[in-house]
């Protein structure tokens, strides 16, 4: 999609900005848009009045605002923040202003917001901005680029200061023209999401394809004609007549991990020995990765030897139990755990790779065994009583191999509908910059007369070569 520049531009004076188009005014935000509001508008109001309540997660990073909770004024006017219908409110906490997390109060129930302090408000001056453009504006990646920058605070409590906020310095073209960009950046952006979302569709069809030949290879095998039986398990259903059904642990050794005493400083003294811990867990959330060798921190011998924690050989599988429940790995070298992980030692009958897709199929097994509120569990008398069948060892290798080839082919689409909808995020942030900084001219833009964006449909359908409507092309 093409644009003209605008036909003069000028010098902004301000250094990521560069030129802007020569009518447009540079100010400060500040002179722009009213910051954090006082509450003294709204004390008057009946101490019962219903207002709506925002916490963070009611903000998406696509500028989505779920009002899906109320309370009542009195208790929520001190403590909160403060806002009203038209008001624009950004997250100024990492990640979730980076991630670009803001919104335009909406739908507000009797027009009044109290919501989570990791906000701020921007109110827009009327003869200058609306809330519609100037929400473009601080969803914008200049904005968002140099609002890092500008954080302090040290790991997961960096803020973007209010100062930055008043002092941002952009350019504003008329509040006319600045109607125009916001409609133009609506209907654009939102083929683009509508694209996006198409993706995501896809997607999660593609990893539902992925359980599912998981699931059906490990309780049917691979011959359709098989004599079949009942396994007595409800997860599993009918299987293979010749398959055995049993307990895992009757095929494969159970361990279960443990954490050596911190009381004991010199147990953490000399740490050589691999051990995987929750934190090492984002490894293996995909369910892509088969082998993992790398961990975040290593216990010592001496450690292990006052412990219930043991050193598993190569190809143990371990199956995560607690927090981060039902994700599944082999270890590719020797390596112990913490106890939050239950670890089979195959020998003799089961395969490593046979069992690690057991237990990628058992989803809702582990679903069904999560015991607890807060923090999720699967405790080890269930886990002990986990069942799979067990075909013989060669036909195993089979279905390891014909698993694997499928999954080869899923995973090849998923990895290129993921990079579409990276491609087609990038093209949005790059649209909404060019226009709000005036880099592009869409004055004579109409929704009526349109061109189509070829170039963004090719990436969301052809290069994926598979529909979230129609599958595999």
């Amino acid at each position: 999609m093409t644009f003209p520049r605008y036909p003069r531009y000028k010098d902004s004076g301000v250094g990521w900005l560069g030129e802007v188009p020569a009518h447009w005014e540079v100010k400060r935000l500040r002179y722009v848009a009213l910051l954090n509001p006082s509450k003294s508008e709204i004390r008057p109001l009946p101490a019962e009045t219903p207002v709506s309540f925002i916490p963070m997660e009611a903000l998406g990073d696509d500028g989505s605002l779920v009002l899906d909770q109320t309370r009542a004024l009195q208790d929520v006017i001190d403590g909160y923040t403060y806002v009203r219908e038209g008001d624009v409110v950004v997250a100024k906490i990492t990640p979730c202003f980076e991630n670009g997390k803001a919104a335009i109060m909406r739908g507000l129930t009797n027009e009044v917001g109290l919501g989570t302090t990791e906000l701020t408000v921007l109110r827009p001056r009327g003869p200058v901005t609306t809330s519609t453009y100037l929400f473009r504006v601080v969803t914008s990646e200049p904005f968002r680029w140099l609002g890092e920058s500008h954080m302090y605070g040290a790991g997961g409590q960096k803020r973007v200061p209010d100062d930055f906020l008043r002092d941002f310095s952009i350019a504003w073209p008329p509040r006319e023209e600045q109607g125009r960009i916001a409609a133009f950046l609506d209907h654009e952006t939102g083929k683009i999401d509508g694209l996006i979302e198409e993706q995501r569709r896809l997607i999660e069809l593609l990893k539902e394809k992925r359980q599912a030949v998981i699931s059906h290879a490990v309780t049917k095998g691979l011959d359709p004609n098989v004599p079949m039986k009942d396994s007595g398990v409800e997860w599993l259903g009918e299987v293979p007549a010749h398959w055995e059904v049993g307990k895992i642990r009757y095929f494969a050794r159970l361990e279960s991990g443990h954490t050596p005493s911190r009381n004991h400083p010199e147990y953490w003294e000399n740490c050589t020995v691999p051990w995987f811990t929750l934190a090492d867990v984002w490894q293996i959330r995909s369910g892509e990765v088969t082998e993992v060798c790398d961990t975040s921190e290593k216990v010592s011998e001496l450690g292990l030897a006052h412990s219930s924690a043991r050193v598993l050989p190569k190809g143990t599988v371990m199956l995560s139990r607690t927090a981060s429940v039902g994700f599944s790995a082999i270890m590719g070298r020797d390596m112990a755990t913490t106890q939050d992980f239950a670890n089979w030692v195959c020998e003799g009958k089961l395969d490593s790779r046979y069992l690690l897709f057991c237990f990628r199929a058992m989803k809702e097994e582990f679903s069904r065994l999560m015991r607890g509120s807060t923090h999720k569990t699967i405790y080890m008398p269930d886990i002990a009583e986990l069942m799979c069948a067990v075909p013989p060892l060669h036909e195993q290798r089979k279905i390891v191999k014909a698993i694997e080839e499928r999954l080869s082919a899923t995973r090849s689409l998923i990895e290129t509908a993921t990079n579409a909808v990276s491609l087609l995020g990038e093209r949005r942030s790059s649209l909404i910059s060019a226009a709000v900084t005036g880099k592009i001219d869409v004055r004579g833009w109409s929704a009526g007369a349109e061109a189509e964006a070829p170039e963004l449909a090719m990436v969301a359908e052809e290069s994926v070569g598979y529909s979230a409507q129609g599958g595999a092309a």
